[in-house]
């Protein structure tokens, strides 16, 4: 009983879920859908009648007992053929009309969820894998690989069919054979109904479980049919490990899905069996003694007989509605899981709605500031003291893990410190509103975002607040020495950085740079005043590293400017470097400063300058012209 109870509740949840959803299709279309299944709902039960009507009246018209019994004949036979033909035209109005529906719950949906994984979640939120494999449950349905929230909602309208069936069959039933058969055939189908939904219910939420492994064999069939790692799989002749491996994934996770159905359905199935085969039984044995007494007429029983079968083809899987409700739901809770889990992590403190304004004016100070991505978690920056002077260039360099990105991620306030504060000018960031502060920004990251789209678009995007125009652009790329890459492309900056679309061009890595540089440089112009390149040339040789980071300070000259790299050898121009180890400061002034101090600094400079001379007076192999005769 506990347990039924708890069924009855999730469903009534459930469907309060799908009226929720229905509140984001227009009035108009709502009622259009709900018309439209109301009417296929009473088509059947007018053509079961019709029928029935005319299987009595066809004795009396071959009798001749009545004048005009085949002009009554004809008119039932034309209803039911009009119940019939209209039902079936209908259908692909259902079918259109429901997605609609799905159109409009799925626009409303899919945006919440970019709201929710873009804007209202802290950046944890996307390092954390339990979260992250609700978002892929999410995305998967929005992709249109599974069920979304927008089929559920069209597929509970389309219940509004099926039941308005089920209420007239067993009021046909009752009229036919009295409330009892009613009641059974009625009853029946209902505990068919019910249990078959509560084993895909429960199947739904332990399919639901396979999400990690669904996503280890997604990613390598991704992979290997994909142009990513093409290159890379043609030249190491990975074909045949990816078919092997995509393979074992796919069958480790098809074979867990098989035998929870098996387990899940198979049993339910085989009892839902019988007890539709005891109501139906009671039902046409009841049908089969009236008929033989002689309380049946030929409209009792054609009645009877045909509501009986429309009664026990209501306990089956429901094409139109049953995978979308349970699995359109599914992505909806996970939709929602994502959005409630991401609130539940420490968010960034509230600030006070202090406008950014012309901030910063004299510098930005990270004070004892410490930072662990995870509460008892290492210490990533640990009792960090450091100056950025508005106007100067500050690069600041260490080796991997030093603490540099997470320094660059607290300044643009993806994460708070967890001790410490930053403040600029005196006012702690906390108390700046985060978008307006981080509009004052321009940032290129390590693995800054090379979009598909078009080479405007690709520059723009660096401030989507401001009116794009060519000229604006162009004066950009011009800054970023990108003209040329621009002069280059088949249809200048209406052409796509990609050649995954017609008429699309591929950039070199230097040319995306450029591009990339070109971007912070229109957020410039439209108002950021603090420049950090956090690592944006780290594939590139030492020569052509120091190139773009002289030619950036040239461009960026009375910029406040952060420079990130793990190369100390790139950044001597800077106006003060600061050396990270182990999330603390270890050494800070200009690079002859440092380099006289003798310290970290100096001694790591000496060791990569030592290895780039190295490489360069490598001689070269000799040619077949070196070789004596």
């Amino acid at each position: 009983m506990t347990r039924l109870i708890g069924e009855a509740r999730r469903r009534t949840r459930r469907w309060l879920a799908i009226v929720g959803l229905l509140r984001h299709v227009p009035p108009g279309t709502r009622a259009l859908t709900l018309s439209l299944n109301v009417v296929l709902g009473l088509l059947p039960i007018t053509f079961v009648v019709a029928m029935s009507v005319l299987l009595e009246r066809v004795p009396r018209a071959v009798g001749g007992e009545d004048a005009g019994s085949w002009a009554a004949l004809l008119t039932v036979l034309v209803i039911a053929g009009v119940a019939f033909g209209v039902q079936q035209a209908l259908l692909p109005f259902q079918a259109a009309a429901g997605e609609l529906v799905v159109r409009q719950v799925d626009q409303r949906c899919r945006g919440e969820l970019m709201r929710a994984a873009l804007a209202d979640a802290p950046a944890m939120a996307l390092d954390d894998q339990r979260l992250l494999d609700r978002l892929d449950v999410a995305r998967e349905a929005f992709d249109r690989a599974s069920a979304s929230p927008g089929d559920a909602a069209a597929g509970g309208l389309a219940l509004v069919a099926r039941y308005i069936q089920l209420i007239g069959a067993v009021a046909l039933v009752g009229y036919a054979l009295g409330p009892a058969a009613a009641v059974v055939i009625g009853a029946t189908a209902m505990v068919i109904r019910f249990g078959q939904r509560g084993s895909l219910g429960t199947f739904g939420d332990f399919y639901d479980g396979l999400t990690a492994g669904k996503r280890k064999a997604t990613y390598i069939r991704d992979l290997a049919t994909g142009t990513h790692a093409a290159k890379e799989i043609r030249l190491l002749g990975l074909i045949d490990w990816m078919r092997a491996r995509h393979r074992r994934d796919t069958m480790a996770y098809l074979e867990a899905m098989w035998q929870g159905r098996r387990r899940l359905l198979g049993r339910p199935f085989v009892v839902l069996a019988l007890v539709g085969l005891a109501g139906a039984s009671v039902v046409v044995t009841r049908t089969a003694f009236a008929g033989a007494g002689g309380g049946l007429n030929l409209l009792d029983l054609g009645i009877a007989l045909q509501a009986v079968l429309i009664l026990m083809r209501f306990g089956v899987y429901f094409p139109e509605s049953d995978v979308q409700t349970q699995y359109g739901l599914i992505a909806l809770d996970s939709m929602r899981a994502f959005r409630d889990g991401a609130r539940s992590l420490p968010a960034l403190a509230p600030s006070r709605s202090l406008p950014a304004g012309e901030l910063p004016r004299r510098s930005i100070r990270f004070e004892n500031v410490g930072f662990r991505y995870h509460p008892g978690g290492p210490a990533v920056i640990d009792g960090l003291d450091l100056e950025l002077p508005v106007g100067r260039s500050t690069a600041v360099v260490g080796l991997n893990g030093a603490g540099k990105t997470t320094l660059v991620k607290l300044l643009t306030r993806l994460y708070d410190p967890t001790e410490g504060r930053i403040t600029v000018d005196g006012h702690p960031l906390t108390d700046i509103e985060v978008r307006d502060w981080q509009q004052r920004l321009a940032v290129i990251f390590q693995d800054y975002v090379r979009y598909e789209l078009s080479a405007a678009d690709n520059i723009s995007l660096g401030a989507p607040r401001m009116e794009a125009t060519d000229e604006a652009i162009r004066e950009a790329a011009r800054r970023a020495s990108a003209e040329d890459v621009l002069d280059r492309l088949p249809d200048g900056l209406r052409t796509v950085l990609s050649r995954q679309y017609s008429g699309g061009y591929d950039l070199s890595g230097g040319q995306w740079q450029r591009i990339g540089l070109a971007r912070a440089l229109y957020a410039v112009r439209a108002g950021a005043s603090v420049m950090v390149l956090d690592e944006p040339t780290a594939q590139l040789d030492v020569r052509a590293e120091v190139e773009f980071f002289d030619q950036f300070l040239d461009l960026t000259r009375d910029l406040t400017t952060v420079i990130i790299s793990h190369r100390f050898s790139t950044v001597r121009r800077a106006d003060q470097i600061v050396v990270l180890e182990h999330g603390r400061v270890a050494e800070r002034g200009t690079h002859d400063q440092l380099v006289a101090a003798g310290g970290r600094y100096a001694e790591m400079f000496r060791l990569q300058a030592e290895r780039f001379t190295d490489e360069n007076e490598t001689p070269a192999p000799k040619t077949m012209t070196d070789v004596a005769p």
